[in-house]
């Protein structure tokens, strides 16, 4: 099976995405879902593990909880297990037992991992539940470890078209920040890397510069008008050597539509009061062309919020829209073999 297959069977359609086996919210499971990435990260920095372990262990937890719950798997022990496996997949193994510790060192909140004594009962009760974690999870991945990036795209997008360097920091910090989202069960690599470089470049450019419909369209803006003052070309032009690049389809500049809007939407979620650069980030006009889809990121103090009352008699199986349940999970959402060419215009 050639690589691109292997990824291939695991990306799903977006109406995917609401009929995974977790009972909570669609906005709940999404919030879990990237605390559990940034739990992952928090723990792969402290092992000091490579981007490619780090990528390939998140990417396995998106897989994952598309065939089991969040609430037989809690998030921070999977994310533990991911990261394990990935040690061994990505060659640059670490001892269990280092593992078990800082994990430990993280739910107790302990920054000095010298505290945290090797033979506490806490620290073998870790081990034992990765291990036990480790089974359900390649069984969830059917043993199949082969995982691609976008990183590695955009190493390629950076070297072919000679980005400015700032555009490149901006473009990889997205990319990893794509993983908090279920992009990379979605769309391929690739998809997901033209969109962090075409967001980046936006950034780069300024909030008076070509939209985001722009810069994806099928067909350069400039492509009929006359031919422009031979001084360098405007960073837009950037943009559309990327886009034109690929030569891709109507179909995957709609999955491109997707990933921004799905990116932004992320990032319009979180606490600007925390994190002040983000509003550069949330501003941005998603494009208008994108598949109907629900809303997956909202702000936590929405999330937190009391739900309303339900009549439970009202409420049927078949209403839920959610995949059976069993003490494993049961069955995931149908993988999709292409791109869904369902659109709406405009996003409200």
């Amino acid at each position: 099976m050639s690589t691109a297959t292997a990824t291939q069977q695991w990306l799903f359609p977006i109406s995917a995405l609401e009929a995974t086996p977790s009972a909570c919210t669609l906005e709940k499971e999404y919030y879990d879902r990237a605390k559990g990435v940034e739990f992952l990260f928090r723990l792969g920095l402290s092992l000091q593990l490579p981007t490619s372990a780090l990528c390939t262990a998140a990417t396995w937890l998106h897989r994952f909880y598309m065939r089991y719950s969040l609430e037989e798997f809690p998030r921070q022990e999977v994310a533990a297990t991911c990261l394990f496996l990935a040690t061994k997949t990505e060659e640059c193994g670490r001892k269990l037992l280092d593992v078990a510790k800082i994990y430990q060192a993280k739910i107790q909140n302990i920054a000095d991992i010298n505290k945290i004594q090797p033979d506490s009962p806490e620290v073998d009760d870790s081990q034992k539940m990765i291990l036990a974690t480790e089974e359900v999870l390649l069984e969830a991945l059917c043993f199949d470890f082969v995982v691609e990036n976008p990183h590695a795209d955009l190493v390629d997008l950076f070297d072919s078209c000679a980005s400015e360097p700032l555009v490149q920091e901006y473009a990889w910090s997205l990319a990893h920040d794509s993983y908090r989202t279920p992009l990379c069960v979605l769309f391929p690599p690739r998809i997901i890397a033209t969109a962090c470089f075409v967001l980046a470049q936006r950034l780069f450019d300024g909030p008076n510069s070509p939209s985001l419909d722009a810069r994806i369209s099928a067909t350069s803006p400039a492509a009929h008008l006359p031919t422009p003052p031979s001084y360098k070309p405007p960073s837009p032009d950037a943009t559309r050597i990327v886009v034109e690049r690929y030569g891709f389809t109507d179909v995957e500049l709609i999955a491109l539509a997707d990933t921004l809007s799905i990116l932004l939407e992320f990032y319009a979620a979180q606490d600007e009061s925390s994190f002040p650069y983000l509003s550069s980030i949330s501003s941005v006009v998603p494009p208008t062309t994108t598949t109907a889809r629900p809303r997956l990121f909202v702000p936590l103090a929405q999330i937190n919020a009391p739900p309303p009352q339900i009549n439970p008699q009202q409420v049927s199986d078949e209403n839920l829209g959610r995949t059976p349940r069993s003490l494993h999970g049961d069955r995931s959402p149908e993988p999709s073999n292409a791109l869904s060419p369902t659109i709406k215009n405009g996003i409200p």
